[in-house]
């Protein structure tokens, strides 16, 4: 019997498909405007009054409140409406079922997308700081070991959120609305809108439970240096595991 030899992409491979991701990117004005500037725009509506109520630390509610927020809608933009969409695009379009038969499996475009959200949160957070640091004066958390874990949680919460979208919607325009009406939903229980306490009390604790709102409380916990509650560690984790374990189920390559 002969033996086939299968090669796999090498790290060059990898590397040109993350450059491809990026071009196509870097080409939807909307998808970089939209997650960059709009939590941006939020931050510089709500510094000013912000930063003059201490809160706790020497830290006041522009660092402990909006800072979490605008951070937090950075990511869930991002996995939740941009990179469902591009995915979407791919299956709508025949490249994942086409590059299904390659040794490039469907799977790198999926890791590679990942990747390149992963930089446009980066960039979008290292926007939102600058400005709130330079322009308004920021503090840094007074946690910040536990800051920097519970955005990566978060991350990762949001884009399995995201992948649940990607796993469902055929085209790319029904990935974006799905991810909009989510992505609304999600903000609004979890105090996009305002503070949690303007809800009713059963809907705040959903919100809670919830990533978008998770991500919040926590975060706004590590910037206080209050203690970080194992709930909200789990709720995380819990988005997490049932996302990732959903999108899989689901998802298809064409």
């Amino acid at each position: 019997m002969t033996s086939v030899t299968v090669h796999r992409p090498g790290p060059g491979a990898w590397m040109q498909l993350l450059v491809c991701e990026m071009r196509m990117v870097a080409r939807d004005t909307a998808g970089l405007i939209v997650p960059l500037g709009l939590p941006v725009l939020i931050l510089v509506m709500n510094a000013s009054s912000a930063a003059r109520q201490p809160v706790a630390h020497g830290r006041t509610a522009l660092d402990v409140y909006v800072l979490p927020l605008v951070f937090t809608m950075v990511v869930a933009t991002i996995g939740i409406i941009n990179m469902p969409s591009f995915l979407a695009y791919y299956r709508r379009s025949g490249i994942l079922r086409r590059l299904a038969v390659t040794p490039a499996s469907p799977a790198m475009v999926l890791a590679a997308q990942v990747a390149v959200s992963v930089l446009q949160t980066a960039a979008g957070v290292a926007a939102a700081w600058v400005v709130a640091l330079l322009v308004f004066g920021a503090q840094p958390p007074v946690d910040a070991g536990a800051a920097l874990g519970v955005f990566a949680l978060a991350t990762a919460s949001l884009y399995a959120t995201g992948l649940i979208v990607a796993a469902v919607a055929p085209t790319p325009n029904s990935a974006v609305a799905i991810g909009l009406a989510l992505y609304f939903l999600l903000g609004a229980l979890g105090g996009m809108f305002g503070g949690r306490d303007s809800l009713p009390v059963v809907l705040a604790a959903i919100g809670e439970w919830l990533p978008f709102g998770a991500a919040v409380v926590s975060m706004s916990a590590a910037w206080s240096g209050s203690p970080v509650e194992a709930v909200h560690l789990l709720s995380l984790t819990a988005s997490l595991v049932v996302g990732g374990v959903v999108a899989a189920l689901l998802f298809r390559w064409e």
